[in-house]
This record gives C-alpha cells, structure tokens and sequence, in this order.
C-alpha cells in the first residue's frame, strides 16, 4: 500500500489502517489478535488505533504486537478512564492517570498520537484536557495530539489550532466533514482519520435493525440514499469496496480505520484498495445523492 503523510505530523501512514474497537467488544481471543496484527503488519498496514475504554483492547495490541513497535505508529485516546459507558472524566489527573495506564498496556513507553475521545466544546473550551495532552507530549508520552469526534466539538478543535489531527466520520453515509471539516484540516495541514470508512457496511441488514444498534442512523440514510451500488445484496463486497474506496478519495483524508477480529478479513479489505482510487463520475453520483436526500440533520455521527 502506497503511503501518505498525515498532515503536519510527518508520519507516512498506510491509507488503510487498524480499529482497535472490535477486538475489545468482541471478545477476540489473544491468538487472534495475535494472527490478525501480525498478518496486517506483514502486508503493509502501519497505523493501529484503539482506545482506553475500548475493553481489554490496548491490552491485547500490546500482547500481540509490541516486540514490533518500530513497524507501527501506535494511537490512542482517553476521555473514558472507566468504561464508555460511565461517567466521562474529562480532569488533567485523569487523564495523566490513563494515559500512563494505557502505556502500561500497551507495552510502549511513549505513542505515536493521543486524542480526546469525543468531548463536547464545553470541556474544549475549558482547556484542562487539552492542556493534559500537551504535557504528556512535552514529557515524551506520546508524540503528537488530536481530537476524536463529529460536529460541532470537531469544528471547534479543528479551528482551534491546537490540534495536530483529527479523527472524524467520513463515509458513503456520513458526508458532513466533507463539506464542513476536511476543507479547514487542509488549510491547517491537519492530519485526517476516517473513522467508520464503510459505514459499518449498514446495508447488509436485510431489514430496519433496532434503534439502539449502532448502525441504526446509517441504516436509514443509505435507504434514504437509495444508491444503484447497494441495491444488489450479491454485489456486497463491491458495495464495500466501493464505500471505502470513496471515503480515501476525499481530499485531505488520510488513513480509513477498519476493525475486524478475522485474521482473512484483513487481507479482504486491503484488497479492496487494489482498484485503485474511485473514479471521479462515481464519486460525483455520491456526492449529488447525499446532496439530495440529507436533511439538517444528518450531522457527524459519535
């Protein structure tokens, strides 16, 4: 896989890289992470992102990979010292607390990006947080900060200026920072994560999935979208294809993360890219459907 720069950072990051999310709420087993990181690292995959309230999800990367930390650049992002789902603790101390802990276990004495995890612009504005990531930085705790997230606390942090990256939404269902985002991280040099590149491939489920599933909101979209590529169920690993091909043509993006806990699934997706980026026509029918059908608020998804 061809690299690219992420933005002002310098880093030369595969345009397909690894999400840490799965293999944490999934429940995969150390051989298979063992497997699967091994096999992606083989095959040219360098950036591996994942999170402190992803599970046991840093813990299994550290297990698998770390006897190789020269041949991945390493993010993480913390906001959520105690599980996704408790309260969030947005504090210096608790985020000097987790970072210290995710080191641990990941097996590294510094990473190559941390990135708050999806705050809101009240604790932006606030300054503790980012000020926490700024001295984990000056102390050699990991090399560069971002901000992780959609919508307006996204716009927020990318104007700012205090961030050398962004990781947002950018997919077949989830345009927003397309139109909104991605022309500002360009004027800045930012360097730009898509994450969720294939839109959690919504389209498989057959009918409506229950409001509290993920891919509940992206699910409806694509229906309202209604594009030609998708109405084909046999043509799906084109669909996919296509969906991350799209969201790695956008200017200014720069590494799509996909997780999976199947060692062949890897493989497949970096197959995907092997047709090379999406041709502008098929990019402009996208586009013009999202235009179209998206409503006010069909905004940045967390």
């Amino acid at each position: 896989m061809e690299k690219r720069t992420l933005g002002r950072t310098g880093l030369s990051v595969s345009p397909l890289g690894f999400g840490g999310s799965e293999i944490g709420y999934r429940g995969a087993t150390p051989d298979t992470v063992t497997r699967l990181l091994n096999a992606a690292l083989d095959a040219g995959l360098n950036v591996i992102d994942t999170a402190e309230c992803y599970k046991n999800s840093e813990e299994l990367i550290g297990q698998a990979v770390a006897h190789r930390r020269k041949d991945f650049h390493l993010f993480t992002k913390v906001g959520h010292e105690h599980g996704w789902d408790k309260p969030h603790d947005w504090s210096a101390e608790s985020i000097a607390r987790t970072i210290e802990r995710s080191l641990k276990r990941l097996r590294t004495d510094c990473v190559d990006l941390v990135q708050l995890h999806s705050c809101g612009v009240d604790i932006l504005e606030k300054g503790e947080a980012v000020a926490a990531l700024q001295r984990a930085r000056s102390q050699g705790k990991t090399r560069f900060i971002g901000y992780s997230g959609d919508d307006a606390p996204a716009l927020h942090a990318v104007t700012s200026g205090l961030f050398d990256t962004l990781q947002t939404s950018v997919s077949i269902a989830d345009q927003q920072s397309i139109d909104v985002l991605l022309p500002i991280t360009r004027e800045k040099n930012m360097g730009v994560i898509a994450k969720r590149p294939i839109a959690n491939a919504a389209w498989r489920d057959a009918v409506e999935p229950a409001p509290s599933v993920y891919h509940h909101t992206y699910w409806k979209r694509l229906k309202a979208l209604s594009y030609e590529f998708l109405k084909d169920w046999e043509r799906s690993n084109d669909a996919a294809s296509i969906a991350l091909r799209f969201t790695l043509s956008q200017p200014g993006v720069h590494t799509a993360i996909v997780g999976t806990t199947n060692p062949e699934r890897w493989k497949q997706n970096a197959a995907m890219l092997d047709a090379g980026p999406l041709p502008k026509d098929q990019i402009d029918v996208i586009r013009a459907a999202w235009k179209r059908a998206a409503s006010p608020d069909w905004v940045g998804q967390v």
